[in-house]
C-alpha cells in the first residue's frame, strides 16, 4: 500500500511539474527573449503571495489531427484559478503563449467557462490575462464554437461582477470580443488587438500595415476607444489592474471598499476661488479642480487619451470611491461630440452597475456643431448620456463651474436627469445659448433699426449677460439647489454624499430598456 501511494504521489508531482513548465524550457526562454513574462509569472505579480489556487492544471486536448497528438501539454495553454489581491478574492485566467502560442481551444474554453461560472456564483471579480495567437486552427469549428460559450458568460456576468481584461500580447480575430464585452480593457507593452490581420488587409485592400499600427495600444486608447487604459510594460499593466480593482466592489450587491483617508474632509483650497479665468473663452484644466476638491493623488482617469473634451474616472472623497464625469474646457472648449458622449454614457452606467456615486462637473458650451457630427449621429450618441443619467439610481451630484448651455445643460446631470443635488459656482452661466447668438435672435429688428447697430448690439449683449449669465436665475426656480464658493466644494460634496449613501431608488420593473446605440 505504501509503495503504491508513493508511486501515485510521484506521478501526480511529475504531472504538476510539467504543468508549471507550460511549453517547456525552450519556449519559456523564447518568451523571455521577447521581453514577455510567462502566464505563471504574471499571476505571481498580480496576486498576493501564496494565495493562488489553481484548477484544471492537468486538462489537455484530445485532438489527434495535424500532429496535435504529439503536442499535448498539461493545462492546454491556459492557467485558471482563484487568488487574492490586497486580501480580496478574485478569479483569474492567464493564457500561456508557450503552449501552442496560447491558441484558443475547446479545452481552453472549458477552463475559462468554468472559472467564469465559479466567479459569478461566488460574486467575485474576474481578471483575464490575454496572450494568444487566436483560435486553434487544427480544431476547426470546435474552437470557434468555444468562443461563443465564453461570450455568453461575459454577458451574463456584465454588471454583476467586475470583469477586467489585460491584453499582454496578440489578441486577434474572434478573441477580441471577449475583452470587448468586459468592463475594462488594459493594454500593456507591445500588445495589439484586431479583427482582421495585416496579411488579410493587404490581400484585400493592398494596404501595408503592421500589427501595432493596426491595433496597438496607441490606436485603441486614442482613436477606437476599445481600450480604457494602457501601460508601457506588463509589470505596469498588472499594477494598473490592481489599482483599478481597488475602486470597485466585489459585486453589484456590495459597496466599493473605503480606505483610511489621510486628507482632512473639511479642507478648503482658496485657489479654487480664483481658478476660473475672467475671460469666459479662456481655457483651464478641469483636472486642476479635481485635484483640489478630492482626496489628494487619488484620481484614476479612465480613457484619458480618448475624447479628451470629456474627463471621466474614479477618485476618492474621504476615502470613499466616487465616479467623476467632467467637461474639459482645455480641449474643444469642453463641447460634447460623438466620442465624448459614448465615453461619458458608458462610464455612468459602469458606476451605476457597481454602486459608485457620480459627481459631474459642468462647463460645456453645447454639442459640437457640424455636418460630420450630425451625419455621424450626434443626436443618437448624445441621447446615450441622457439615458445613462436618467437610468442610474446611485447618488448623483452636479456642479456647474462655468458654461451650461442649451441641451448640454440638460444632458449633463441637470435636476431633470434625477440628479439628487445641483450646485453652482458664482461663475456659472446657465442659458439656452450664448449671449451673442441669443441677442441676434431676440433683438434682430431692434439692432437693425438702431442708429448705431454695432453699439446697440454690444449694449444688448451686455444686458443679456448681466441678466442671464449667472446661476441665480436657475437657483430662483429651484434648478440649482445652492450657489457655493468654489473653495467650499470639497466639504459640501462630502456632507452631501454622506447623506446620500443610504439612498434607495428603483426603476420600473422591465426586462431591459432600449438604450440608444
Amino acid at each position: 500500500m505504501g509503495d503504491r501511494t508513493s508511486d501515485d504521489l510521484a506521478t501526480l508531482r511529475e504531472m504538476r511539474s510539467r504543468a508549471v513548465l507550460g511549453g517547456g524550457h525552450k519556449r519559456i526562454e523564447q518568451q523571455h527573449a521577447r521581453g514577455k513574462l510567462t502566464a505563471r509569472e504574471r499571476l505571481a505579480l498580480l496576486l498576493d503571495e501564496g494565495s493562488f489556487q489553481e484548477f484544471g492544471a492537468l486538462a489537455t486536448h484530445h485532438v489527434v489531427e495535424f500532429g496535435l497528438d504529439r503536442q499535448r501539454f498539461p493545462g492546454d495553454g491556459i492557467v485558471t484559478g482563484f487568488g487574492k489581491i490586497s486580501g480580496r478574492r478574485v478569479a483569474v485566467f492567464a493564457q500561456d503563449f508557450t503552449v501552442l502560442g496560447g491558441s484558443f481551444s475547446e479545452v481552453q474554453a472549458q477552463k475559462i467557462c468554468r472559472i467564469q461560472d465559479l466567479a459569478l456564483e461566488s460574486g467575485i471579480p474576474l481578471i483575464g490575462l490575454n496572450d494568444s495567437g487566436g483560435a486553434r486552427i487544427q480544431e476547426g469549428v470546435r474552437s470557434l464554437a468555444a468562443y461563443g460559450e465564453v461570450f455568453v458568460r461575459n454577458v451574463m456576468a456584465s454588471g454583476v461582477i467586475p470583469q477586467i481584461s489585460l491584453i499582454l500580447g496578440p489578441c486577434a480575430g474572434g478573441a477580441v470580443y471577449s475583452p470587448a464585452l468586459t468592463d475594462f480593457v488594459i493594454m500593456a507593452g507591445d500588445s495589439f488587438m484586431f479583427l482582421t490581420g495585416p496579411d488579410v488587409i493587404k490581400s484585400v485592400t493592398g494596404e501595408d500595415v503592421t500589427a501595432l499600427a493596426l491595433g496597438g495600444a496607441d490606436v485603441h486608447t486614442a482613436r477606437s476607444g476599445v481600450a480604457h487604459l494602457a501601460a508601457p510594460t506588463e509589470v505596469a499593466g498588472l499594477a494598473l489592474a490592481k489599482l483599478l480593482l481597488s475602486y470597485l466592489p466585489q459585486n453589484n450587491n456590495e459597496d466599493p471598499p473605503q480606505i483610511t483617508p489621510e486628507d482632512p474632509v473639511n479642507r478648503m483650497d482658496e485657489e479654487l476661488n480664483t481658478l476660473i479665468p475672467l475671460d469666459e473663452n479662456q481655457p483651464y484644466d478641469i483636472r486642476d479642480v479635481l485635484a483640489m476638491v478630492f482626496d489628494r493623488d487619488s484620481f484614476l482617469e479612465i480613457q484619458p487619451n480618448f475624447a479628451a473634451n470629456a474627463v471621466v474616472g474614479f477618485i476618492r472623497l474621504d476615502g470613499y470611491s466616487v465616479g467623476v464625469v467632467a467637461n474639459q474646457p482645455a480641449f474643444m472648449s469642453g463641447a460634447l461630440n460623438i466620442d465624448a458622449s459614448d465615453k461619458i454614457a458608458r462610464f455612468i452606467r459602469t458606476c451605476d452597475a457597481y454602486n459608485i456615486p457620480i459627481v459631474t462637473f459642468v462647463d460645456c458650451p453645447g454639442f459640437l456643431p457640424g455636418t460630420d457630427q450630425e451625419h455621424g449621429g450626434v443626436i443618437r450618441h448624445g441621447a446615450k448620456i441622457i439615458y445613462a443619467y436618467c437610468e442610474s439610481t446611485v447618488p448623483k451630484i452636479s456642479i456647474v463651474t462655468r458654461k451650461a448651455m442649451g441641451g448640454a445643460y440638460v444632458a449633463m446631470s441637470s435636476k431633470q436627469m434625477r440628479t439628487d443635488l445641483a450646485f453652482a459656482w458664482p461663475t456659472a452661466q446657465i442659458a439656452v445659448m450664448g449671449a451673442e447668438p441669443a441677442v441676434r435672435v431676440l433683438y434682430r429688428e431692434d439692432v437693425r433699426n438702431a442708429a448705431d447697430p454695432a453699439a446697440r448690439e454690444r449694449e444688448l449683449i451686455a444686458d443679456y449677460r448681466e441678466k442671464f449669465f449667472n446661476p441665480y436665475r436657475a437657483a430662483d426656480v429651484g434648478q440649482i439647489d445652492e450657489v457655493i464658493e468654489p473653495r467650499e466644494t470639497r466639504p459640501r460634496l462630502a456632507r452631501a454624499l454622506e447623506v446620500l449613501r443610504t439612498k434607495v431608488q428603483q426603476n420600473p420593473p422591465k426586462k431591459h430598456g432600449l438604450s440608444p446605440t
